[in-house]
């Protein structure tokens, strides 16, 4: 849309990142999150106090939506504590092995929670989930050509099970 002040910049994110004045922990264990509350300095404000943002740590995960020969998406019932409910979800994974790539998290998860393999794999989209509090990054696979194969040597437990 134009505004009568002459080209529109492109439409696309961009990296950028504000001076950060001190940064501190909230919670942090072996766990896969962390929280961490940063002071943030405005930039070109100067005069302005830092202000405060709670930041959720997280490693990213990889969504699969996988589709079989007729059209039919396979889904998972899983119960998830802080909602206090059964979803219906897509299966998905944490990339949390330093250097695996998101694409084998995606393969691995499907395999581990659905017990199927796919023949196709085609990146959708990468997408924040959450961009005001967390850095999860979270991406998005369809998988085609789907073949059952037990899920290996994976034992679920807790939620998962």
């Amino acid at each position: 849309m134009a505004d009568g002040a002459g080209e529109q910049p492109a439409l696309r994110d961009e990296p950028a990142s504000w001076p950060v004045r001190s940064s501190g922990d909230l919670h942090r264990d072996g766990w896969v999150v962390a929280l961490r509350e940063d002071r943030i300095q405005r930039p070109g404000h100067p005069e302005e106090e830092p202000f405060r943002r709670v930041v959720l740590e997280h490693p990213g995960a990889a969504v699969i939506l996988a589709v079989d020969d007729e059209e039919r998406v396979l889904c998972l019932w899983q119960y998830r504590h802080a909602a206090q409910t059964r979803f219906v979800e897509l299966p998905a994974g944490l990339l949390d092995v330093d250097g695996e790539e998101p694409v084998d998290v995606a393969r691995r998860e499907l395999v581990e929670e659905a017990g199927y393999e796919a023949q196709e794999w085609t990146h959708l989209v990468s997408t924040y989930s959450s961009p005001g509090i967390s850095e999860e990054l979270a991406h998005i696979y369809l998988a085609r050509g789907l073949r059952e194969v037990g899920r290996g040597d994976f034992v679920p437990a807790h939620e998962e099970a």
